[in-house]
């Protein structure tokens, strides 16, 4: 048996806050968990919508029904099977939103800000590690960089963006001790960051989202 792949054409889709116009300042990407869909994710972020912002959403490629046929359905942004097409996939995927969205827009200053929540945190550490898009600062939520990125061989892009890593205390997927021990090693290799700790569990805390929102728009970073 002989494996062969081919390129196709493939309709994505990606959720808006806002409207594109000379007003914008702050574009917001914001990367969904395994599981989840963008609309539904996106209510999370909706605080961030104002006249100066906009929230882009994109959805993970892989959609299928959860628990059974007439489950909900959920997305994923990859699975283990063909892994690294996959996440050529939604580089490439990623880098065609992060141009349309920003070729609607003006005003081409504009800062990005890109939450990746979970398996999402994944998605824009290689994102940003394989893209061509410019990332002004890279927030990972409950989420660490994958063991797949050399750190080293990406710290010049790392250290071109601001970077934050946030997490519950009580977060069921990421200890206390693995979020020290990835801090540690961002610290080793002289990679900026600084690091959030909330009082929750795997979720998008709004009141740290708040916070965060103010310190990303009112340039106190």
């Amino acid at each position: 048996m002989i494996k062969k792949n081919i390129l196709v054409p493939k309709t994505a889709r990606y959720f808006v806050l806002g409207e594109p116009n000379g007003d914008i300042k702050y574009v917001w990407f914001v990367c969904h968990g395994y599981a989840q869909l963008a609309n539904f994710f996106l209510k999370n972020f909706e605080l961030l919508s104002s006249k100066n912002s906009l929230v882009i959403a994109p959805e993970g490629l892989h959609r299928f029904y959860w628990k059974n046929f007439d489950g909900h359905i959920v997305a994923s942004w990859m699975t283990k099977e063909d892994r690294l097409d996959d996440i050529n996939d939604y580089v490439n995927y990623l880098d065609l939103v992060y141009k349309e969205v920003l070729a609607q827009l003006p005003d081409k200053k504009v800062i990005v800000n890109v939450i990746g929540f979970s398996q999402g945190g994944a998605t824009v550490s290689r994102w940003l590690s394989q893209g061509k898009s410019k990332i002004d600062n890279l927030i990972l939520w409950a989420s660490v960089f994958p063991p797949d990125i050399n750190i080293q061989v990406s710290k010049q892009k790392l250290n071109q963006t601001d970077l934050v890593l946030i997490v519950g205390n009580q977060d069921e997927y990421i200890s206390p001790v693995q979020f020290e021990q990835h801090c540690d090693l961002l610290k080793k290799q002289n990679i900026r960051f600084r690091s959030i700790i909330f009082n929750g569990k795997h979720e998008i805390n709004e009141s740290v989202l708040k916070q965060l929102s103010g310190e990303l728009t009112t340039n106190n970073f």
